[in-house]
């Protein structure tokens, strides 16, 4: 006899696919400080950032085969660590100034967002999902990033014990970088810290690294893609940022907002931050259905996607005044 198993076909969740463009295309990432300094301000960035952009789309259409790429824009307004002014007077400013230049946003997201999007604790699920890569002779004397809150990208410098009666004091020792080539260039990420009430604030390399994988569209919760772009439809924008979605899609005819490949042009200031959010993603389980159906869907259109998922992140840093 032969033994049939039945299953509830609700029981076992699907992953829901996202459309896909072949880049999502970052003009900014702006904080209140850059907002305070007026459009002036805007303008000089939107000024720096054209010629890049342009040089990232004319790269799509080179690895699309010469057929129209899919590209998509975004920008990411700092609701999260400053509330600020209110979107009803921001995000005309900002579009305004974009439009001089001669680009458009098709999306504006809010970073809280990567943080809570709804009511789903995005950032919580994305730091339950990071792995530690235990470094080479390494016995655990290090707390695990669950309790303390950072992440490094190899061993740091052991701490000088004070000798013992008839001992010497240990030899100092470099920190290392785990996958050092030559020469290390470590660091030491902190991805949040908990304040005395209780409350966790996470850092903005954290968030940054959720915003990617957001781009990238990997990110699921149950099964449920979790940034899904909400149509502007109204003529004004509303007075509190709680008020306006997570992901707005401004442009009604914009290619999706996930892509293959992200790139992101912006001052270089960010730089050690976005360093530190390589070292965030590299050590990420990031959701395997998720990968696999960008890997199915790459294979159909017959384009080339990297393995690694800090392979398909890409910058230009311009030189900020």
């Amino acid at each position: 006899m032969t033994e049939a198993v039945f299953r509830e076909t609700t029981a076992e969740p699907r992953t829901q696919a996202v459309p896909l463009s072949h880049l999502s295309l970052e003009l900014g990432h702006l904080y209140m400080e850059d907002f305070e300094a007026g459009a002036d301000h805007l303008r000089r960035h939107f000024a720096r950032v054209r010629p890049w952009v342009e040089a990232a789309r004319a790269d799509a259409r080179d690895r699309a085969g010469g057929k129209r790429p899919r590209v998509s824009t975004c920008f990411l307004v700092d609701d999260y660590f400053a509330r600020f002014s209110s979107p009803a007077d921001v995000v005309p400013l900002l579009l305004a100034e974009a439009e001089r230049a001669g680009l458009s946003v098709d999306y504006l997201a809010r970073e809280s967002g990567c943080a809570v999007t709804g009511k789903v604790p995005v950032a919580e699920a994305v730091a339950a999902r990071i792995v530690e890569e235990p470094p080479p002779g390494s016995y655990g004397h290090r707390p695990p990033t669950a309790r303390t809150g950072w992440l490094a990208n190899g061993v740091r410098s052991p701490t000088v014990r004070a000798p013992q009666a008839m001992r010497k004091s240990t030899a100092w020792q470099p920190p290392t970088e785990t996958a050092a080539r030559r020469h290390s260039v470590f660091l030491d990420v902190e991805l949040w810290n908990d304040g005395a009430d209780g409350e966790r604030l996470w850092s903005c390399p954290f968030l940054a690294a959720v915003w990617q994988l957001a781009r990238l569209g990997l990110l699921r919760h149950q099964g449920e893609a979790v940034f899904a772009a909400e149509p502007h439809t109204g003529a004004a924008f509303p007075d509190d940022w709680d008020e306006l979605p997570p992901l707005v899609r401004l442009n009604p005819r914009a290619d999706p907002f996930a892509a293959y490949r992200t790139c992101s042009v912006l001052p270089n200031r960010f730089l050690p931050v976005e360093h530190a959010v390589r070292v965030i993603l590299d050590q990420t389980e990031v959701d395997r259905e998720a990968l696999a159906q960008v890997t199915e869907r790459s294979g159909r259109e017959g384009v080339s996607v990297p393995g690694p998922v800090t392979d398909r992140v890409s910058y230009v840093y311009y030189e900020a005044t």
